[in-house]
């Protein structure tokens, strides 16, 4: 019971020494010990909204790009060492769950250039990401460039480089939809690659 207390009170502590840091932070939101926090005024984070142990977050726009945002909305729980890189816009929004290490960006290194180390070749917008609300994310995910819809579940180690639809299940590296949630039968069902009910 003390600890609950403590813990409570420490809680409320963080939260109004870093309300100020970022865009904007919703009350009963908290960052366990983050690794690194770039541009925490390009952030906006949700109200009880939980980000785990040595969480990195960015929302660094490319250079003369303009503006980057990075938003987590209500009710989340990021897992441990979840590393989200914004350069335009990365947007999770409300009861998303992700496990521990998990990787969401909207850009990845360019490699157009085989005479230059691809450590100095310069970042490169891919698409803008959303993930709908309610989605489970697993352990290891890489979400690059790419959207997931409302209610989906992503198996551990998938590498999301595509749009997965509202009410699916994706496994795989790629990751491919085994399964969708049919509205007129109320059940999940097998699906092809595509989605498309088998």
């Amino acid at each position: 019971m003390i600890k609950r207390i403590y813990l409570s009170m420490f809680r409320r502590v963080w939260y109004l020494l870093n309300m100020y840091r970022f865009k904007h932070i919703g009350k009963g939101s908290y960052l366990r010990n983050p690794l690194q926090i770039d541009k925490p005024q390009n952030i906006i984070i949700g109200k009880r909204t939980y980000i785990g142990y040595k969480a990195w977050l960015a929302a660094v726009p490319i250079v003369n790009t303009g503006s980057s945002e990075l938003k987590i909305g209500d009710g989340c729980g990021i897992g441990n060492f979840n590393h989200i890189y914004a350069t335009k816009s990365v947007i999770i929004e409300n009861d998303v769950l992700t496990a521990d290490k998990v990787y969401i960006s909207d850009n990845l290194h360019s490699f157009d250039d085989i005479s230059i180390p691809i450590i100095y070749q310069p970042v490169k917008q891919i698409k803008e990401v959303v993930i709908g609300s309610g989605s489970w994310i697993g352990e290891n995910v890489c979400i690059l460039g790419a959207s997931i819809g409302k209610n989906c579940v992503i198996g551990a180690n998938s590498v999301v480089n595509r749009d997965i639809p509202d009410y699916s299940v994706a496994v795989g590296a790629p990751a491919k939809i085994v399964k969708r949630f049919c509205v007129d039968k109320q059940a999940w069902l097998k699906t092809d690659a595509q989605g498309n009910f088998i």
